[in-house]
């Protein structure tokens, strides 16, 4: 946040730091609006979209998705919340566009149990019914994603 304060002429980033922690807005709003200035600023003939996995350790198992399970980041498996992300990327740059936090066995079902868990941490029940793969993932990523046609996807 030190760099953000600078750039935005702050003597330190407790403002921005303060703006953050209390702001409430739609993530899913913000990604999308974030992704379509993204894309058209990147579209280029050589633009590539770029999805990849990525995992965070994680003690405990309160947090959405975290469970025992193979992460590249340890490069075995650990307690992780794993997630996957979709990138784009050309010769004018490169940037996050997207994510989806991956929920495996642990946190999928449709028990009251499950219903609960979920509930807690903020996760809809139509995204804990059921697994859904990395690939999967990927793929509903990859499909709204809206790029333009001048780019070869």
């Amino acid at each position: 946040m030190w760099h953000l304060a600078e750039a935005a002429g702050q003597p330190n980033p407790d403002r921005l730091q303060g703006f953050l922690a209390k702001a409430a807005w739609d993530a899913d709003d913000l990604r999308d609006r974030v992704r379509d200035y993204a894309v058209a600023a990147l579209a280029d003939q050589d633009a590539v979209l770029i999805a990849d996995e990525t995992g965070d350790l994680k003690k405990g198992a309160k947090s959405a998705g975290v469970q025992r399970q193979y992460t590249g980041t340890a490069g075995r498996v650990e307690n992780a919340q794993v997630s996957v992300h979709l990138s784009c990327g050309s010769s004018r740059g490169r940037t996050l566009i997207d994510r989806e936090l991956y929920l495996g066995k642990g946190w999928a079902g449709t028990t009251v149990e499950h219903q609960a868990r979920c509930a807690e941490q903020g996760v809809p029940p139509e995204r804990a019914a059921q697994v859904a793969t990395k690939p999967e993932l990927a793929r509903r990523m990859l499909e709204g994603a809206q790029v333009p046609h001048s780019c070869r996807w």
